[in-house]
């Protein structure tokens, strides 16, 4: 039994609106896996903030039709498309993929789209290894407590050498 053209309409709204949350999309071949390994790399990307969907590339084609961000995408469609969607945690969900892409070996990254950018697998990749916003947060927060740690230190040296010139000095004196 086919689809109904107002299922389709609603797919293609789905889309839409996950087009519209999404930071970065990135297409991937899906050829090969099975619903459970599927089910597994919802379930890696659902932490992240990031989802993947299924669908006919034709409804994708209808779904960035009349948005210019998502229109470079157009390249990437053919065969068995699947398609993640990531919000602020790009790196986190390029990496959730590529642990699962690593585990499986079976599917294959062709490119993506951010900010109306067409790019590559490799720029695609490289994105998952930029620090995520909590490594970010982290590292933010331990160079302001190194910072203050060491003012804390340099401002308790003052009185301690004035201390220990002052000692210097009675001992001298005697």
């Amino acid at each position: 039994m086919g689809r109904t053209l107002a299922n389709k309409k609603e797919i293609v709204a789905g889309l839409k609106d996950s087009l519209s949350d999404a930071q970065l999309t990135f297409i991937i071949n899906y050829e090969g896996l099975s619903v459970a390994e599927i089910t597994d790399l919802r379930n890696r990307l659902r932490p992240v903030g990031a989802t993947c969907k299924i669908t006919k590339n034709t409804l994708m084609n209808i779904a960035i039709g009349d948005d210019e961000n998502w229109q470079p995408m157009q390249d990437l469609l053919s065969d068995a498309t699947a398609f993640l969607f990531t919000g602020e945690e790009i790196g986190a969900a390029v990496k959730a993929y590529k642990g699962f892409q690593k585990e499986t070996k079976k599917t294959e990254l062709r490119g993506g789209v951010m900010e109306g950018q067409a790019l590559t697998k490799e720029q695609v990749e490289a994105l998952g290894d930029l620090p995520t916003k909590d490594e970010l947060y982290a590292k933010i927060a331990g160079s302001i407590n190194a910072l203050a740690t060491k003012l804390a230190v340099g401002i308790n040296e003052i009185p301690t050498g004035l201390a220990r010139g002052m000692k210097a000095v009675s001992e001298k004196e005697e």
